[in-house]
């Protein structure tokens, strides 16, 4: 069996299915189901805000949310789908990482050539 979603269609084992929505769906995708990654949080940017004073927020050297800046800041913009092939990862965890940096200020969403790309803040 294999996952209904559009962007995963990853094989599932015997049991290990869910359904959601009249969807059969592997465990990542279901769980991005239940809880979508929301980039345009007012709350989740003053706490990060709020942590950033406090000197809370450390970013470590190698992690995947520091790949992705270093791809968004070497290419000077890029689009999701772009990212997502240069750094070989599901959509799910894309959104997830980039509703993180966008709730840091670390990126933001703009539009060039008609296009929605993601760049620095």
């Amino acid at each position: 069996m294999r996952c209904e979603q559009e962007n995963c269609r990853r094989l599932i084992e015997e049991g290990e299915e869910r359904e959601f929505h009249g969807r059969i769906l592997c465990d990542d995708c279901y769980m991005d189901a239940l809880s979508p990654a929301r980039t345009c949080d007012p709350w989740a940017v003053r706490s990060a805000s709020l942590a950033r004073q406090k000197g809370e927020v450390t970013e470590q050297e190698g992690t995947l949310q520091q790949k992705i800046l270093r791809a968004i800041e070497e290419s000077g913009g890029v689009s999701k789908v772009d990212l997502e092939k240069r750094l070989a990862l599901r959509p799910g965890d894309l959104e997830r990482e980039i509703a993180s940096l966008r709730h840091m200020e670390k990126i933001r969403a703009a539009m060039r050539d008609g296009k929605k790309i993601i760049v620095p803040w």
